[in-house]
């Protein structure tokens, strides 16, 4: 791959990545841990990640346990959830908090696969926007040390890159929503 079009393909794959985690923050009827990801704590005075105050497991499939390394921290953790955009009300036994994820309903779940198919229509359009800033840069090059054919092929080589990419996001909004639909 040339090195001018490395620096975009970098761009797009950090829009990829950026579209995957917004993904593992839809919650899909099932107890998935990377729902909290996003959810800071006040530990001490600074916001830390869920995952660095306690242990987080799944012991059932509609259900996640946070076990604080501190039993202080119960009642920020708790807090932090309740704050947060989750919309799961934690029970706390002393010991463990609890976050109990609700069947969802046929309508909630088309809803949420509309949102997929959205957040992947964003990512499409930043990627497209990508393989416009470089084809914008290749076109600068014109009267440069840099050849007419040599700039067709970056063009082109940029072309197939967009192309992966759009492949790639369109399989991924696939598999989320085949997965949200999954009763």
């Amino acid at each position: 791959m040339n090195e001018r079009v490395k620096v975009y393909d970098e761009k797009m794959t950090k829009t990829y990545n950026n579209l995957l985690s917004e993904f593992g923050s839809i919650r899909a009827g099932r107890a998935n841990p990377h729902v909290l990801d996003r959810i800071m704590v006040d530990y001490y005075g600074s916001p830390t990640p869920i995952q660095q105050v306690g242990n987080i497991n799944v012991p059932e499939p509609r259900m996640i346990q946070i076990q604080p390394w501190e039993s202080s921290m119960l009642k920020a953790i708790e807090k932090a959830i309740q704050v947060s955009d989750l919309g799961i009300n934690p029970t706390n036994d002393g010991k463990v908090i609890r976050l109990i994820f609700p069947e969802l309903t046929e309508e909630r779940r088309k809803d949420l696969v509309k949102d997929v198919k959205k957040k992947g229509e964003g990512a499409k359009v930043a990627i497209r926007n990508i393989r416009r800033d470089a084809n914008d840069a290749f076109k600068k090059l014109k009267g440069t040390d840099v050849s007419e054919d040599a700039i067709k092929e970056l063009e082109s080589e940029m072309q197939k890159l967009t192309d992966k990419y759009i492949k790639t996001i369109d399989s991924a909004v696939e598999e989320k929503s085949k997965e949200i639909m999954t009763v």
